[in-house]
């Protein structure tokens, strides 16, 4: 008499040789040791490099760091250069590095909206739940935007030097003045990321980094010197932080060291990180 097995039989005696198979497996994960817990700077790493990934797959983002800063160097530069300084050359060697420092300072409002996105989307109960440094996702967003800070510093200084633009400093004076830039485009960012938590759309986010961030770049020396200014208007130019970065970027691309200036600078990178930056922290930590 001949047995004939079933496809029920033959899926029940594969289910019992896998059993102790999956036993086993478990038997050793349970005995390998648990891998370390990443460190602060690996975590942030790897998120900034997960910002960069999304560039990567939609590289219609880094519009706003190519066609963007042409556009502002070659419009305010044609448009102002013979009303303000007589000619388009001698107006360049003051408004470039204005220009460059307003246009990156812009440039830090998208670090908002991209914490937003990613709020809508739920990608940010994923990270909570990850055994890692808590404001890691934070930094790695700034850290890849520093790249993208840096891109559009590149660009508008090509586009200057095309168009007459000699910085004295010579390449070391540049360095530093972009250095000090992002930093404190990198400080500056934690205001748009504190927003980026507390509003609760993505067009919400930009519309109160704009209200923000317009005073702050055109009442500045970017354009003009103050002292032609009226005098309320002077007090509060010559008090802005963009107005500060913009000097020290100016000086130190001229090949003179703005040590004030610098300072300052600094001073309101600083103030930025640690008064925004808490604020984001408690604001991440309650959601």
């Amino acid at each position: 008499m001949t047995t004939v097995s079933t496809g029920k039989d033959t899926r029940t005696a594969d289910l019992e040789f896998e059993a102790p198979r999956a036993e086993e497996l478990a038997a050793l994960l349970v005995r390998r040791p648990r891998p370390p817990r990443p460190g602060a700077l690996s975590a942030s790493l790897t998120f900034g490099r997960r910002a960069m990934l999304k560039i990567k797959h939609v590289p219609e983002q880094l519009f706003d760091v190519t066609a963007f800063p042409i556009m502002m160097v070659l419009m305010y530069t044609y448009l102002f250069g013979g009303a303000l300084a007589g000619s388009v050359s001698s107006y360049v060697q003051f408004l470039l590095p204005g220009i460059l420092v307003m246009s990156v300072v812009m440039i830090t409002m998208y670090t908002g909206v991209s914490v937003n996105t990613d709020i809508e989307k739920g990608v940010f109960d994923r990270f909570r739940t990850l055994p890692i440094w808590r404001p890691a996702p934070m930094v790695g967003y700034l850290l890849g935007d520093v790249v993208r800070y840096l891109i559009a510093s590149a660009v508008m200084l090509t586009v200057g030097v095309v168009i007459g633009y000699r910085p004295e400093g010579g390449f070391p004076g540049v360095l530093l003045g972009v250095v000090l830039l992002l930093v404190f485009s990198f400080a500056f960012s934690w205001i748009w990321t504190m927003f980026g938590l507390l509003l609760r759309s993505e067009k919400s986010v930009m519309g109160v980094s704009m209200m923000v961030i317009f005073p702050l770049t055109f009442l500045s020396n970017v354009f003009v010197d103050p002292r032609t200014m009226p005098g309320w208007l002077q007090a509060f130019v010559n008090n802005n932080p963009v107005t500060h970065v913009a000097s020290a970027v100016r000086e130190l691309m001229a090949g003179r060291w703005p040590g004030t200036e610098i300072a300052w600078s600094l001073g309101w990178s600083a103030l930025f990180v640690l008064v925004f930056g808490w604020v984001t922290m408690r604001l991440y930590n309650r959601r």
